[in-house]
């Protein structure tokens, strides 16, 4: 009796001295994205949807995938008022073709206005699981440089800083005016 007495308050001490597993809840706000929102020119204060918007970071293959459950030529599509792009972690810019009416059907139609983002970077602690987070804050003086990569014009009529500290992803960072 004695020995399974002993036995259990070993095995009792044994497993209080386990550790939780360390797992980042899904729900721990990691690396925000820069959230763009697109407008009407005519009349600011309206949301304007994109149409065929195919976005691609410079120097990359394909597109940023907007629809996971897309075919392999739509999941780089998307047809939304407001879209979500990754900054780099490891530099202070990041270049971006954005390319409208991206239907490979029609050329014609395809416009492609690049847009470089300048920011900085700080990186933050988050948890033991999560580890750590990089937040940006656009430049003050030059948050952005417009170009017209495709010699078609500027369909990106205006484009603005709402908010330059990306930290969170449930706020417009840039709205872009067309």
């Amino acid at each position: 009796m004695k020995k399974i007495l002993y036995f259990l308050l070993i095995f009792t001490f044994g497993l209080s001295s386990c550790e939780k597993d360390d797992i980042c809840d899904a729900n721990t706000p990691t690396t925000p994205r820069l959230i763009i929102s697109f407008y009407d020119i005519t009349t600011p204060s309206v949301k304007k949807s994109v149409t065929l918007l195919k976005v691609m970071g410079k120097g990359q293959d394909e597109g940023i995938i907007f629809n996971e459950s897309g075919t392999e030529t739509t999941k780089y599509l998307t047809s939304g008022d407001s879209i979500a792009i990754p900054l780099k972690t490891n530099e202070d810019a990041a270049t971006f073709s954005f390319i409208l009416n991206s239907d490979e059907s029609n050329p014609g139609l395809t416009n492609t206005d690049e847009i470089t983002f300048n920011y900085s970077r700080q990186n933050v602690y988050v948890s033991r699981a999560c580890g750590f987070k990089t937040i940006y804050r656009l430049d003050t003086q030059t948050p952005f440089v417009r170009t017209d990569s495709g010699n078609d014009g500027i369909w990106m009529q205006d484009v603005r800083v709402f908010n330059p500290n990306i930290e969170f992803e449930n706020e417009t960072h840039v709205k872009v005016f067309f």
